[in-house]
């Protein structure tokens, strides 16, 4: 069996109407994107998704707020988009759990890892939510520490601002950076390209536990990584 781990940021779901934080179309188009990989044989998906679009923890200390209980405020943020990724998932025909490092045993399975290797085992797409539980850090980390604590080969990285890989720089800001199509722990690091917050490339990095950053958006794109197509960019 191959398995992964796929981190979706909270703004990927998040609906241009000023009074919605979740645009139900595109968890739609995401969960169908995901339940239409579950097809590949030998596949189990593992998601980590943030809670950029509801409530950033970063945001809130900065306006006064006590971080930790901002960053709290953000992990159940996770929780929220999480149930919504689980309920469009199903609907396409694919089972789903969602289990939560905080404890909402009414909404949510804790997260223990054993039971999330045997959900993978089963066919079912598992939700990884709340982060790690603790404040102070992005929802990258936990993304790179359940992959590694899961076995999983590859964190797949999607984007969804339209940019499909690792730039020299801003490629939006210079159309002429370079894109890689593969880059090192290193080179990531000493460059501060930003793919993931540091404290994740560096987990990465210290558990040989390579990233593909892409396109999430583009149609296929999903698969294609799955299937060990080489989009995007590999850094390892």
């Amino acid at each position: 069996m191959r398995r992964f781990v796929l981190k979706l940021s909270g703004e990927a779901l998040a609906s241009s109407a000023s009074d919605e934080t979740i645009d139900a179309s595109v968890v739609d188009y995401l969960a169908s994107e995901i339940a239409s990989c579950m097809e590949i044989g030998g596949l189990e998906l593992a998601v980590v998704v943030g809670g950029g679009n509801i409530w950033r923890g970063a945001t809130g200390a900065m306006a006064g707020m006590n971080r930790a209980n901002s960053d709290v405020m953000g992990m159940l943020g996770t929780v929220i988009n999480a149930l919504a990724l689980q309920d469009a998932i199903e609907t396409h025909g694919r089972e789903a759990r969602v289990m939560s490092a905080i404890g909402m045993d009414q909404v949510a399975e804790p997260y223990i890892r054993r039971r999330a290797v045997r959900h993978l085992e089963k066919g079912r797409v598992v939700i990884f939510a709340a982060g790690m539980g603790n404040p102070y850090f992005t929802t990258d980390t936990p993304a790179a520490q359940r992959a590694a604590e899961i076995e999983a080969e590859l964190v797949l990285k999607g984007t969804h601002g339209g940019v499909d890989g690792v730039y020299s720089e801003d490629p939006k800001k210079n159309p002429q950076a370079e894109k890689y199509s593969e880059i090192s722990f290193d080179q990531v690091l000493a460059q501060d390209l930003r793919v993931m917050d540091l404290t994740a490339i560096t987990f990465c990095k210290d558990n040989q536990l390579p990233i593909r950053v892409f396109d999430l958006m583009a149609t296929g794109n999903l698969r294609r990584a799955l299937a060990g197509e080489a989009v995007g960019t590999l850094v390892k």
